[in-house]
C-alpha cells in the first residue's frame, strides 16, 4: 500500500505522520524543541535541534510502517523562520532567527520611514515592511557573517526551514523552496513569481545563496538514507504551513476562508488568480491552487495565540498541560471583565505595532486564574474577528462560515466562543492538524495518488459543525472591551 510521509515542521515542535490514501492517519510522531530568548523580542532556535526533532519523529513512525510503502514525503514548515548555512559543512553560521523575533524591527521602521522604499516593498511583495518576515533577518545574519570574515556569496545558503530540512534530506544536493515560502521573504516578486534582483541587493541578500523557487506540488528532490528513512524517495510537495492548512481544508475556490489556531492565529481567504490589495492591514500572500498551482491570498496574521496558553502554563504555572485551558474556562461564566492581550511581540494584522507589549486589564481582587485561562482563549476568538472585520472591509465579501484547524481546533469552547463571537458557521474538520494533511495532499498530487480537489474534498470530512448561540448584542459588546483593551496598548 502507498503512503505519504507528511513532516510538519512548527515554531515549538515538529511532527511527522503518515497518511494512507484515504487520508487517514496511520502513525503519528512529535518532538518539541528548545526555544531561545537571548535578549528582551529575542527568538531564535538552533537549525540542529529543528532537524534532530524532524529526523527522530520520521524514525518513530518508519517503526510503525514499512519504509518501503512511502510514496512520497511532503514538507511543511513555519513560515519566515531564517536559516542560513555552509554550504559545503551543512552546518548553521548562526541559530535561526525565528519568524515571532523583533530584533530587526529599528531597520524595518528605519525603512517605512523612507515611504517611496516601502511602498514599493510593498507593490512588489505584498508585504508591509516588517521584522516578521526574513528579509532583514538574513541580512542582520549576513552581516553577521561578513563580521566573522566570510564573505556571504561564497558558499552560504539561505533559506526557511522548509530549505534547511529539504537539504538535510537530499544530503545537501537540493536547495530549494516553493512560492508559498518565498512569497514571506520580502525578497521575491508577488506577480513575475521570482527573486527580486533590487530587493536583493537592497538587502545585500547575493542572488548566489537563494534557493530554487519550485511548484508546491512536483518534484524538490530525493532523500538519502537517513536512519530508517531508505534513500530514492521523491519529495513532492512544500508549503508554508499556513498555505499548507489552507490546502488541506480544501479551501481551493475564491471566498473559502480558514483559521488555523496554533502557536499563533493565520487567518487566509483564497482570492484566485486575481491579486487582491488591502487598505487596512492584511498581507497579499501567495498560495495554493486546486492542483497545488500558485494563486492569491488575503492573509491577517496574529502573532500570538496558542503561546498564550503555553505563556500561563511555563511561565505562570497556572495549569499542567494546556489541554486543561477548556475546563479552566468553563469553570467560570465568564472573563469577570478581563480581557487579556498578548502582544508578547508586537501586534500581527490588522494593527502592525511592533512596540505593543501584552497586557491584562480588567483585574480584580476576585480574579482567578480559570478567568484568564478563559481570557487566553477569547483573545484568539478577539484576534480572528480583528482580521474578518478587515477582510469584510477589503472585499466586500460576505463570510457564511469559517473553516478551523489547528492544535487548539480541539477546544470545544474556543470554537463555540468564536462562533458566538462571528455570527458565523464554524466547521471543524475530522483532521484538526489540516497543516500536515495539506503537505501530504499536495504531495500525493505530485505522485499521482490522488487526482485533483474532487476526490481531496472528499477526504476532508467535517467532524463538528459550530452555530451561532450568543445574543448578537452581548457579543457586540464583549468586542467592543477588546477593543478599548488594545487601544490602550497601541504605542
Amino acid at each position: 500500500m502507498a503512503y505519504i510521509l507528511a513532516l510538519d515542521q512548527g515554531t515549538t515542535g515538529s511532527r511527522a505522520i503518515v497518511y494512507d490514501r484515504r487520508g487517514r492517519t496511520v502513525a503519528s510522531a512529535y518532538e518539541e524543541f528548545p526555544q531561545y530568548f537571548p535578549r528582551p523580542g529575542w527568538v531564535e532556535h538552533d537549525p540542529e535541534d529543528i532537524w534532530g526533532s524532524v529526523f527522530r519523529t520520521i524514525q518513530k513512525v518508519l517503526s510503525c510502517v514499512s519504509a518501503s510503502s512511502i510514496a512520497a514525503i511532503g514538507i511543511a514548515n513555519q513560515r519566515e523562520t531564517t536559516v542560513v548555512w555552509d554550504r559545503s559543512t551543512g552546518r548553521p553560521v548562526y541559530n535561526a532567527i525565528v519568524w515571532q523575533c523583533r530584533r530587526t524591527a529599528d531597520r524595518c521602521a528605519a525603512i517605512r520611514r523612507d515611504g517611496r522604499t516601502a511602498g514599493l516593498i510593498r507593490r512588489k511583495t505584498g508585504l508591509p515592511v516588517d521584522a516578521y518576515f526574513s528579509a532583514t533577518k538574513v541580512e542582520w545574519l549576513l552581516r553577521r557573517a561578513r563580521g566573522r570574515g566570510r564573505k556571504p556569496a561564497e558558499g552560504l545558503c539561505f533559506g526557511n526551514t522548509d530549505a534547511w530540512i529539504l537539504w538535510k534530506l537530499t544530503g545537501g544536493r537540493s536547495h530549494a523552496t516553493d512560492p508559498t515560502n518565498a512569497s514571506r521573504t520580502m525578497l521575491f516578486d508577488l506577480d513575475k513569481r521570482i527573486w527580486d534582483d533590487g530587493l536583493a541587493d537592497f538587502f545585500g541578500v547575493p542572488r548566489a545563496i537563494l534557493p530554487e523557487v519550485r511548484p508546491s506540488a512536483g518534484e524538490f528532490g530525493r532523500t538519502v538514507r537517513l536512519g530508517r528513512l531508505p534513500a530514492g524517495i521523491p519529495i513532492t510537495g512544500m508549503a508554508g504551513d499556513q498555505q499548507a492548512a489552507l490546502f488541506g481544508q480544501a479551501c481551493f475556490e475564491p471566498g473559502t476562508i480558514k483559521s488555523t489556531y496554533g502557536t499563533g492565529c493565520f487567518i487566509l481567504l483564497n482570492t484566485g488568480p486575481t491579486r487582491p490589495s488591502s487598505r487596512h492591514g492584511l498581507i497579499v500572500t501567495l498560495a495554493c491552487g486546486p492542483k497545488g498551482e500558485a494563486v492569491y491570498a488575503l492573509e491577517g496574521a496574529v502573532f500570538v495565540a496558542g503561546a498564550a496558553v503555553q505563556w500561563l502554563r511555563d511561565q505562570l504555572g497556572l495549569l499542567k498541560a494546556s489541554g486543561e485551558s477548556e475546563r479552566m474556562a468553563r469553570a467560570v461564566a465568564d472573563t469577570g471583565g478581563v480581557y487579556f492581550v498578548p502582544a508578547f511581540v508586537g501586534l500581527g494584522a490588522p494593527y502592525w505595532d511592533e512596540g505593543a507589549r501584552g497586557a491584562i486589564v480588567g483585574l480584580t481582587r476576585g480574579t482567578n486564574k480559570n478567568h484568564l485561562a478563559r481570557a487566553a482563549l477569547e483573545a484568539m476568538a478577539y484576534s480572528t474577528r480583528d482580521v474578518l472585520e478587515t477582510m469584510r472591509r477589503d472585499t466586500g465579501l460576505k463570510i457564511p462560515e469559517l473553516r478551523v484547524d489547528g492544535g487548539a481546533a480541539a477546544n470545544d469552547f474556543l470554537c463555540q466562543f468564536q462562533a458566538d463571537l462571528l455570527g458565523v458557521d464554524i466547521l471543524r474538520p475530522k483532521t484538526i492538524e489540516t497543516t500536515a494533511l495539506g503537505a501530504a495532499f499536495l504531495a500525493g498530487l505530485g505522485v499521482g495518488i490522488w487526482t485533483g480537489p474532487a476526490e481531496i474534498t472528499k477526504l476532508r470530512g467535517l467532524e463538528r459543525k459550530f452555530v451561532p448561540q450568543m445574543d448578537r448584542a452581548r457579543a457586540a459588546r464583549l468586542y467592543r472591551g477588546w477593543r478599548a483593551a488594545v487601544a490602550r496598548i497601541l504605542t
